[in-house]
């Protein structure tokens, strides 16, 4: 669903804007942070829920005027959030199964929130904020659905006030045991905060299910007078401990963890590196929403530093940690919120709040949070997952969201990550395997060199073209994708004997594909052929040195029985077509042995000798020393250029003093026909490769004698027309080559 963009700041905002927004997210934050305080501490021992709302509230505290602050965000609320709830309440109940002192889990909780805090600044500081983000949404989709399963399953018992010695199943297969002024009161608040979206969106609906909740559970007591006693009444969170005040809190903190020890640590080492994560994903996953609606851009890693100095704070004052919430912030926005300063404000009225509504906190009933937090927990879940199974592409990535929900609820949310970075490296790996390595095959049926041939050694390359197969390889050559590249590449192992490599777009090289290329060398020499390289990346984008790498697994040896390596792939392609050329007796320094005379240029090949004797008066001899440049970009000579003898290479001229190589030609053959039929200026420059003697042809003098012999202007056109028309062929196999699909 596309969300609507906020206005940008105008001229006009003012700090009463700021102020709304903050007031109206504080509205939403603050009955969520203390209904994820009493999840937390309730799971330890149901007494403690008057605790727990407090640590929830100092929580909303800390992280609402810290996080502005340190992270910069504009018109981002942080607060104690879903995730946290999850991580300590799931710790918290693991540590009672496993016999733990009650009077230690709240400190094991509070090292559990330092440790994630210390972790989250660690992350900025390492500038991870970017590789948070990476982590591949059907992971997170599946420990959020978890989070929210486990919050769901933990706030039936108080929906019901079943008993918490009793046991959810057993409370459920005993309905005598429920209360129903809890269930009416969880009702009410649920069915207000569906509700409440569509009757108003000035009043959060978190503020409208509580208070309707609160009204909802004193309406009950005039028919139940019980209810209007404040002790021993499972159905409210009850008064806060007496004598419970910041400073004495901050003081308790520090003393609870100065008492632990390495033993602790390894306890909740896995929590805190679960809780740091998903703060973290939680934070940067809200960011990048508010940046789509205030049209501006979030730094990631200064904004973990804030989030981790805020949880520091929250940890020091006794609070509970949080992250960026995606609720609050639209709150805020929606409310006028456009600047760091409505998270200001929000964290100074929650402070307010709790100076003020304190006393007042003991009388909110526990059905009513649980209602609460039931919305938020089915809201959490990722229902649209299901839409996955409708298709075989994404089943995998359905049973990867299943996965890590199964475990978080059977094994617990420490093995569930596990499970999920398991998953994601699986992922990874899967889509590597998808994406094939190979992303274009050719043959020099269909491919050429930019050296170009006489008529009959270009027949006979196309005869021969499938002796040599070219490939661009692409991406990561590791073990995921090495063996579907074998079995592509299997069949012309068995045909071919030259096969070249284009590595130009290669981004890593693991030493299951350097096997791989072994064998394909091993296999290519059996039948005396060779495997090439070309294009070889200086450096990777992990900045490792690829043929020094090649190097040292033997790939590439001194010796000369390594696989061959060309800097470019025309040069490795000339090559090959030299290979082929050979069997037919070709070679390049039999070639310029001795100077051709007219009749052997391919031009003028097989004309009679009354054109060729036309044609001579127009001819001027020429001698080129290697490394001279015969014309240049912008002359505006008209001649053709015949090869007597040697070699000339075509190149367009760059910016920095570079070059771009167009085209090479060998004696026999002929260059410089674009300005011999248009009159305009050179495209190019030509330069002598080797000593070369040649014929040029002045298309003026030309003219003059076809003026008195049209028909040899007739012949030379026409065989000019049928070269260039063999030249603009081979370009179309060319291109129909690179455009295949």
């Amino acid at each position: 669903m596309a969300t609507k963009a906020a206005p940008t700041t105008s001229p006009t905002h003012t700090f009463i804007d700021e102020f709304w927004g903050g007031l109206a997210s504080m509205l939403v934050a603050l009955p969520s942070a203390i209904a994820f305080g009493v999840l937390v501490f309730s799971s330890v021992d149901p007494k403690m829920a008057g605790e727990g709302a407090f640590i929830g509230m100092i929580g909303a505290a800390c992280m609402g005027l810290g996080a502005p602050l340190f992270g910069r965000t504009p018109a981002l609320i942080s607060a104690p959030c879903a995730p946290a709830a999850a991580v300590l309440s799931g710790l918290a109940l693991e540590l009672t199964r496993t016999g733990t002192e009650i009077n230690r889990i709240p400190a094991l909780l509070a090292l559990t929130a330092l440790l994630a805090a210390l972790l989250q600044i660690l992350y900025g500081l390492l500038k991870g904020g970017r590789l948070i983000k990476y982590i591949p949404f059907p992971v997170v989709s599946g420990y959020l659905s978890g989070v929210g399963l486990i919050i769901a399953i933990g706030q039936i018992p108080n929906l019901l006030g079943i008993p918490k010695s009793a046991g959810l199943w057993h409370g459920l297969t005993a309905p005598d045991s429920w209360q129903w002024p809890g269930i009416v009161v969880g009702a009410v608040t649920i069915g207000a905060m569906l509700i409440a979206p569509r009757i108003t969106q000035k009043i959060p609906a978190a503020i409208v299910g509580l208070f309707s909740g609160i009204a909802g559970y004193f309406l009950i007591s005039l028919y139940v007078p019980a209810l209007l006693s404040l002790e021993a009444n499972a159905l409210i969170i009850g008064p806060i401990p007496a004598g419970t005040d910041f400073w004495e809190t901050v003081k308790d903190r520090f003393q609870s963890v100065q008492q632990t020890g390495l033993a602790d640590l390894q306890v909740v080492a896995y929590s805190a590196l679960a809780l740091s994560a998903l703060l973290s994903i939680d934070t940067l996953k809200t960011c990048i929403v508010l940046d789509a609606l205030t049209k501006k851009r979030h730094d990631s890693n200064q904004e973990l530093l804030g989030q981790g100095f805020a949880n520091l704070l929250s940890f020091a004052a006794g609070g509970m940690p949080g992250s960026g919430t995606m609720g609050a912030s639209l709150v805020n926005i929606t409310s006028g919120g456009r600047k760091t300063q409505s998270g200001v404000i929000e964290g100074g009225l929650v402070v307010l709040a709790i100076l003020v509504l304190s006393p007042l906190i003991a009388w909110v009933p526990i059905a009513a949070l649980a209602g609460i937090l039931l919305v938020v927990a089915t809201r959490m879940f990722d229902w649209h997952a299901f839409h996955l199974l409708r298709h075989k592409e994404t089943f995998f990535d359905f049973t990867v969201i299943a996965s890590v929900v199964i475990v978080a609820e059977t094994v617990g949310l420490i093995a569930a990550s596990a499970t999920g970075i398991g998953l994601a490296i699986l992922l990874f790996i899967r889509d590597q395997i998808r994406a094939s390595v190979l992303r274009r095959r050719a043959t020099l049926k269909e491919t050429s060199s930019k050296t170009y041939r006489l008529e009959d050694e270009q027949l006979f390359l196309r005869e021969h073209g499938n002796e040599a197969a070219i490939y661009e390889l692409q991406g990561n050559l590791f073990f995921g994708t090495t063996d579907h590249l074998f079995s592509q590449l299997e069949p012309d192992l068995d045909i071919c004997k030259w096969l070249l490599f284009d590595m130009r777009r290669v981004e890593c090289l693991d030493y299951t594909a350097a096997h791989l290329f072994t064998l394909m060398q091993d296999r290519l020499r059996a039948r005396g052929g060779e495997l090439i390289f070309s294009g070889m990346p200086s450096k990777l984008p992990s900045g490792e040195d690829l043929l020094k790498y090649m190097t040292q697994v033997g790939l590439v040896t001194d010796d000369g029985n390594g696989i061959r390596i060309f800097d470019t792939r025309d040069e490795a392609l000339e090559w090959m077509e030299n290979q082929i050329l050979q069997a037919s007796g070709w070679t390049e320094e039999r070639l310029n042995e001795q100077t051709l005379d007219l009749a052997d240029i391919e031009l003028l090949r097989e004309s009679d000798e009354a054109t060729l004797a036309a044609l001579r008066p127009c001819l001027q001899e020429r001698t080129v020393p290697a490394g001279e440049k015969i014309f240049t970009l912008g002359d505006s000579g008209d001649e053709l250029f015949l090869i007597r003898r040697g070699i000339v290479q075509v190149f367009l001229p760059l910016n920095n003093g570079k070059h771009h190589h167009l085209a090479t030609f060998h004696q026999g053959d002929y260059f410089g026909e674009m300005a011999f039929l248009d009159h305009r200026q050179r495209s190019a420059e030509a330069i002598a490769k080797t000593d070369c003697e040649i014929y040029s042809l002045s298309r003026q003098e030309f003219n003059g004698q076809v003026y008195n012999n049209p028909v040899l202007g007739t012949r030379i056109f026409a065989r000019i027309a049928r070269a260039v028309s063999l030249r603009l062929r081979q370009t179309d196999i060319e291109l129909c080559s690179l455009e295949e699909r």
